[in-house]
């Protein structure tokens, strides 16, 4: 039960059993000569009796240990997760009270009806308000499960370089959607094809573009086609610098064939809509494990980063740079595959069109050479996943200010937070590696992402001896 998915329907079979289990094998002709009986029960109510209680036992176990397990992938599957014990104890005692009622007047009348009608209706009370309180607290994920995507508004995060256009982590549904059911009412701006692409539904907005799931039908390939849009562009000196920087992801991701980094298929331009046609994920990105509230397990986590910092390297070594690495821009799939997304500014380390003043990224993500405009490197990328892995071990940002320029100096000028005013729980290692990817100077990190991938390695060894 690796998914979701596997819990909910594990739990909806229980359900099922514990509702008609009980009643169907106590109406069975062989059950009434067992001799078995208790409180002055007849056998086949005695069977139902066990049998529901079996039942409603097991349920209860499996609802504690799914809201332990179950993975918190936020919207809906979070709501479920942080619902599931207010509403199966609700469950359990309304079964409990249907089966009491058919099959065991004879315990009620130990207890006397009076005292067990008070003792149920607390009871009902006590866990409906407890339901309702679970509710109301986490309507908010459920709302925004089912909601439609909505523009992303720019924040400080994405203020500097925010041309590119951002991915949401929707990269939705995977290839079982049926092209013809699954498309809703077009809107009216959006394209029917792209390139060889039929497009299907938008899945968001970003600050450039629209990133639309599409479907190849020369190979029946679903795919995210992520768009920019380019007539909006007045400025002919400005336009061509965006062209040129967006086709540069196809040209840079697209020479990359690695595991762990998301596959681009094709690029193209069409009616001033230029486009990128990408492998289509479902997942979750590693934001919404970026909240005190909701962090993954070191042990968890520690092979994910290095799983990452593998993939870099084999960029850097294609000499890729990434330069917006970012919890958001970091997936882990269904499949519990991690993958680098989003290599949306991007730039060939070797190229002379990197033009060494333009600064990119995402500021709390910056290394400080970025920040001042200088040429970067994949030591760059290093930095930045050092942050990631500081923010996913304490659910908060190395550095604190109010807003983007203190920020910029913080980043450039102040020592960053110790792990250990945060987690004092974390092993020393950890502080130890992120000393060395949070150096100011690329000159004293790490000098290759493989590096840091072998120190996360060997840190996760030292934790599971």
């Amino acid at each position: 039960m690796t998914t979701t998915s596997h819990w909910t329907l594990h739990y909806a079979i229980l359900v099922l059993v514990v509702l008609f289990a009980g009643p169907l094998l106590g109406k069975l002709q062989p059950v009434a000569s067992i001799p078995v009986t208790i409180f002055g029960l007849n056998a086949p109510q005695t069977v139902r009796l066990i049998i529901e209680a079996i039942g409603l036992s097991v349920l209860c176990l499996f609802s504690i240990r799914a809201s332990l397990h179950m993975p918190d992938t936020g919207g809906g599957f979070s709501f479920i997760k942080r619902l599931i014990l207010p509403v199966t104890g609700l469950f359990i005692l309304i079964a409990m009270d249907k089966t009491l009622q058919a099959v065991g007047l004879s315990l009620i009348d130990r207890i006397g009806p009076q005292n067990y009608a008070i003792l149920y209706t607390a009871a009902l009370i006590l866990t409906a308000l407890w339901t309702t309180v679970a509710w109301l607290l986490n309507r908010d994920s459920l709302e925004c499960f089912f909601s439609s995507p909505a523009p992303n508004s720019e924040s400080a995060d994405s203020a500097i370089g925010g041309e590119d256009s951002q991915e949401t982590e929707a990269h939705a549904h995977s290839g079982d959607t049926d092209a013809d059911t699954a498309v809703p009412k077009a809107k009216a701006d959006q394209p029917s094809t792209l390139g060889r692409y039929r497009v299907l539904k938008e899945l968001g907005r970003g600050a450039m573009g629209v990133v639309y799931l599409g479907k190849d039908p020369t190979i029946q390939r679903f795919v995210a086609i992520k768009t920019m849009r380019l007539h909006e562009i007045d400025d002919t000196d400005k336009l061509q610098e965006i062209r040129t920087r967006f086709f540069r992801e196809a040209e840079s991701t697209g020479r990359l064939s690695h595991p762990n980094i998301v596959t681009i298929y094709d690029a193209g331009e069409e009616d001033d809509l230029g486009y990128i046609a990408m492998e289509m994920l479902q997942g979750t990105t590693l934001k919404a494990w970026t909240r005190p509230s909701s962090l993954l397990p070191v042990d968890t986590l520690l092979p994910i980063l290095a799983t990452v910092a593998d993939a870099l390297d084999y960029a850097h070594q294609q000499g890729v740079v990434h330069r917006d690495i970012k919890p958001a821009n970091i997936m882990l799939t269904n499949n519990q595959i991690v993958k680098v997304m989003d290599f949306g500014i991007a730039t060939l380390a070797s190229s002379s069109r990197t033009k060494s003043e333009m600064v990119m990224g995402t500021p709390t993500y910056m290394s400080p050479e970025q920040i001042a405009g200088k040429k970067v490197d994949g030591r760059s990328d290093i930095y930045s996943l050092g942050v990631v892995m500081f923010e996913l071990l304490t659910g908060h940002t190395p550095f604190r200010a109010d807003n983007v320029s203190a920020l910029l100096y913080a980043v450039t000028h102040t020592p960053p937070l110790r792990l250990s005013t945060l987690r004092p729980d974390l092993p020393p290692a950890a502080q130890t590696i992120l000393d060395c990817a949070l150096q100011k100077d690329p000159v004293h990190r790490y000098r290759r992402a493989g590096e840091f991938a072998e120190e996360l390695r060997s840190c996760f060894k030292r934790l599971a001896a």
